[in-house]
């Protein structure tokens, strides 16, 4: 019996595990023209021919709000990358399909189709009314990103420095109106204080779509140990970012990366690990991580570290799995 080899196990083992991308910005290169989403591109990270060769299954997308729409037309912004993503999938409905229920996810365990979660990062698109975050549930969206890096009215974005405050009164009730509605609150770019809030104040699990540890790289926008404990006792999910800023303070590979794996395995177990690669919202990439059809080699550094198969299929998209089945099962049920 011939033995198999680390990277033929690797391969096995990624081409069969649910992959989730919890955070891409792609929309916005398909809402710029810069290329076309059905064909293998040289430019940026991710379109539907590199995530078959990277085998995604689950690809969040986020509609992402630029500065120069905020606040006054941030709604307006938000439905026309909204837009762009339902006519890909409608124009793909063989290779595509929108996830916005349990029975979606649980369909494309026997599906050839990719997965879109519609997520938005930045609250300014809710336009301060309740009324169209559930607008906006209609519309599939799934997941938002309470802020980007600056302060708007639900609560501050992490760049707004150490003095950063909580939720508003508006994002308490926002929180609350997602959980109603079995939508995924979103923490990273929430400043530290909003952060304890949203966990103090929310009845479901939430995540950080892509953020990575603070005591590996002591970047602002990654977790602490305190922060990653708590998010795990809540039940959540961090999705490693492949940002090098993020990863390293120099030199950022996919080895460094590993490392983020390693200390948030270490400190609260493997089911509290995703993936949030924010390809194409990062001007560079790791080495080894140079676009979404390098992920296989991410599954073969986590065989050569010595992490069990069901481990690494968990954190390669079963723990966000396990997440979006938990909130999406919880709409309508009543919160505290």
């Amino acid at each position: 019996m011939v033995m198999e080899s680390l990277k033929e196990r690797a391969h096995r083992l990624h081409f069969k595990s649910l992959v989730v991308d919890a955070h891409c910005d792609t929309l916005l290169d398909i809402a710029y023209g810069k290329r076309n989403f059905n064909y293998h591109s040289e430019i940026g990270h991710l379109d539907l021919p590199r995530m078959r060769i990277g085998g995604i299954k689950v690809q969040f997308m986020a509609a992402f709000i630029e500065s120069e729409y905020k606040p006054e037309r941030s709604l307006k912004r938000a439905l026309q990358l909204l837009d762009f993503a339902h006519g890909e999938i409608a124009a793909n409905p063989n290779e595509l399909t929108l996830v916005t229920s349990p029975q979606d996810l649980i369909r494309l365990q026997q599906e050839h189709r990719i997965g879109i979660v519609l997520s938005i990062e930045g609250g300014e698109a809710l336009a301060e009314d309740l009324g169209v975050l559930r607008c906006l549930h209609r519309l599939g969206v799934r997941s938002i990103g309470l802020t980007w890096n600056q302060r708007n009215s639900l609560a501050d974005g992490v760049g707004e420095g150490p003095k950063a405050g909580g939720l508003s009164g508006l994002g308490r009730q926002v929180v609350k109106e997602m959980n109603k509605l079995g939508m995924l609150i979103d923490v990273s770019h929430l400043a530290e204080k909003g952060f304890w809030d949203v966990l103090e104040e929310s009845s479901q699990p939430v995540i950080a779509s892509h953020s990575n540890c603070q005591a590996i790289c002591p970047h602002p926008r990654n977790l602490t140990d305190n922060q990653i404990k708590a998010l795990a006792q809540k039940g959540g999910v961090m999705g490693m970012n492949f940002a090098p800023a993020f990863i390293h303070i120099e030199d950022a590979d996919l080895e460094k990366l590993l490392n983020h794996v390693d200390h948030i395995t270490q400190l609260v177990g493997p089911q509290h690990v995703g993936l949030g690669s924010d390809f194409d919202g990062i001007e560079e990439t790791p080495k080894g991580l140079e676009d979404v059809t390098k992920l296989p080699a991410l599954t073969l550094g986590l065989v050569r570290r010595g992490y069990s198969e069901e481990d690494i299929a968990a954190m390669l998209g079963g723990n966000f799995y396990r997440v979006m089945m938990e909130v999406f099962n919880s709409k309508g049920k009543e919160v505290r």
